[in-house]
């Protein structure tokens, strides 16, 4: 449970797609965000651990599977090893939509359910079009990121594509691509801090509410605006985090990727009233 106590509004589970829209179009009044202090996220990854814990059987067996599908982002780069830093930051763009089986798995907890790892998988069933939205709206821009990346590539690198090592060698140490360096981590880094304001609540909130992906996404933002410095270090340990992942040959994001799901569970819970 999040450090304030919070109960929150929850939705019936029953209902279909129109009953959804019905309730929107009634007016439903956007979420309230709350203002939390800048070093919350580190409260936020011990309560994540707590539920990865708490339901180590289906968290961990569900972070083996987002392992395998990091190791097919890399088998996708094999023999060009250029794709590999833009596939590791589209992995970080797609997360998300990805981790929604933990956000349901945090909420069991929460509302003291049995944990049930079926149901958690497929709890994105009760909000499906609003979650389809996003998931597309996130695929979409992982497409659009790989493009511009190897778009950036193809106009700034010179030389002889070699091995993993070597193109970072001489990318990032030669001296000789600082136009490359500047545009890369530039269009990257924009990419990454729009799509990480406009979702770093949002899949939770469809998960959890009977709201649409454009409110979700505003409220999103508006956490992000009203805790700037929550939202800067949250945004740093992810990612540094999944990198760690990456580095340790997808074994380590069988524990991370799961960890931060369950974190960003009460990320939301403690974000948004």
């Amino acid at each position: 449970m999040s450090d304030s106590g919070r109960a929150g509004p929850r939705s019936e589970r029953g209902g279909a797609m129109d009953h959804v829209v019905d309730r929107r179009a009634m007016g439903e009044a956007p979420p309230k965000v709350r203002i939390v202090p800048a070093s919350r996220p580190f409260t936020w990854l011990r309560h994540g651990w707590t539920d990865l814990i708490r339901a180590r059987n289906a968290s961990l067996g569900y972070g083996a599977l987002v392992a395998a599908f990091g190791v097919g982002l890399l088998a996708l780069a094999w023999g060009a090893t250029y794709l590999v830093p833009a596939l590791i930051g589209g992995f970080l763009l797609v997360a998300p939509f990805g981790a929604i089986v933990f956000y349901a798995l945090s909420r069991q907890i929460e509302r003291g359910d049995p944990i049930d790892g079926a149901a958690a998988l497929f709890a994105w069933r009760r909000n499906t079009g609003q979650i389809a939205l996003l998931g597309l709206a996130l695929t979409l821009t992982f497409i659009l990121w790989e493009r511009l990346a190897a778009i950036v590539f193809a106009l700034f690198y010179g030389g002889e594509i070699a091995d993993l090592s070597t193109l970072v060698r001489d990318v990032l140490f030669s001296g000789r691509y600082m136009e490359l360096v500047i545009a890369y981590f530039g269009v990257g880094g924009l990419l990454a801090l729009a799509v990480f304001a406009l979702g770093v609540v949002t899949a939770p909130l469809l998960l959890d509410r009977d709201l649409d992906v454009v409110t979700a996404a505003v409220t999103s933002l508006r956490c992000c605006a009203s805790n700037p410095g929550a939202a800067l270090l949250w945004a740093f340990l992810i990612a540094a985090l999944t990198l760690l992942g990456f580095a340790t040959l997808m074994l380590g994001l069988v524990v991370i990727f799961p960890w931060l799901g369950h974190a960003t569970w009460h990320a939301y819970r403690d974000l948004v009233e």
